[in-house]
């Protein structure tokens, strides 16, 4: 919005030209969320508070959990809320690449309020059911997915590019509809099952959404994608200001949410921000990136399945908990130690992702 603003004022000063740039838009876009996040957060807690809308803990969950019960949650409205306004201000709204990220974003927000807002306000324990759940964002992820195959105009916006390998990139054809709907409906859900510690899931989303902020800032620059040769993909630049409003906003988040919390994120956090990876990662073309950068989210999504598979096989347990997190607090590690150790490897994890650009 305040670019078409900045375009109409340089006319009459030459300084307002300088909000055309992408990368002072996005650094424009992390402060306005953050600060966004910062300012409602408070006001938004207190309403929770108020409304007492509040966790409700596992009865076979670790026992350090019980205390959390009655923390406000549902804060993902506030990520959603600093994302929007961020993005909706300094955006090229002109971009349909921004657009649909945001809505998709949103959605997926909506399906995780209806959640949330079953379980808490009604106290229903089973929620929105899973079928209806996964309907809903096979709905949203497909739709997605096809308005991006119809309306791409050049190859290298449906291709799929391998990391480490020059010049390798599939032509996927119709098959890139199932694979954009996979990644985007698996990121959301992988994100919303390592969102269980205070602080675990929101800085590995802060870290990995910056870093395909990156990503998407030299697909779109012509000179950089040759340099690396990546292919070049008009217009996923844009996205630069969403992932610097989904970093702003999840940092001025993570003030809150960080140990002890004072409100959690949420499915209608959880979700959005899983989703608005995948998005992010699909239109930058580097979904396996996602898949390497995201191996803490990875590895909690397979630890379930694992658990779930051996013990309808086996009758046994491969962890004394799942998701993996719970794995390790049952072992003995305090909560603080399992979040930074996880933060940790999420870092290590977005360099070897952002090193595949160079590497290969």
């Amino acid at each position: 919005m305040l670019v078409w603003l900045s375009e109409y004022l340089s006319q009459y000063h030459s300084g307002f030209a300088v909000v055309q740039y992408i990368t002072v838009r996005g650094i424009l876009g992390i402060l306005t969320a953050l600060l966004t996040a910062l300012f409602v957060g408070p006001a938004m807690i207190r309403r929770l508070n108020l409304r007492q809308i509040g966790q409700v803990v596992r009865d076979d969950g670790p026992e350090s959990h019980f205390s959390k019960a009655g923390t406000p949650t549902m804060g993902g409205a506030l990520i959603l809320v600093s994302i929007a306004i961020s993005t909706l201000l300094w955006a090229d709204l002109s971009s349909h690449y921004v657009w649909v990220v945001l809505f998709v974003t949103l959605l997926f927000g909506a399906v995780g309020w209806v959640d949330d807002y079953r379980k808490v306000v009604r106290k229903d324990p089973r929620g929105l059911p899973a079928r209806w759940k996964y309907f809903w964002q096979s709905v949203i992820g497909l739709s997605a997915a096809v308005f991006l195959y119809v309306t791409a105009t050049d190859p290298a916006q449906t291709a799929y590019i391998v990391p480490f390998f020059k010049g390798i990139s599939l032509d996927l054809g119709v098959l890139y509809i199932l694979i954009t709907y996979l990644v985007i409906v698996g990121a959301s859900n992988a994100v919303n099952l390592t969102d269980g510690l205070d602080g675990l899931a929101i800085m590995p989303t802060v870290l990995v959404g910056g870093s395909l902020g990156v990503i998407a800032y030299l697909v779109g620059h012509v000179e950089f994608s040759a340099y690396l040769q990546i292919p070049y993909v008009a217009g996923a630049g844009e996205l630069v200001i969403f992932s610097g409003a989904l970093l702003g906003a999840g940092l001025g988040f993570l003030w809150f949410n960080t140990y002890p919390a004072q409100v959690f994120m949420g499915d209608v956090g959880a979700l959005a921000l899983g989703a608005a990876l995948g998005m992010i990662a699909v239109v930058a073309r580097h979904e396996i990136v996602l898949f390497i950068m995201g191996g803490i989210f990875v590895a909690e999504t397979l630890s379930v399945i694992m658990q779930v598979a051996s013990y309808k096989l086996t009758g046994r347990r491969i962890f004394r908990m799942a998701p993996l997190h719970h794995h390790f607090e049952l072992k003995g590690w305090p909560e603080p130690q399992v979040v930074v150790r996880f933060w940790i490897i999420t870092v290590m994890l977005v360099a070897i992702g952002l090193a595949t650009l160079k590497f290969r």
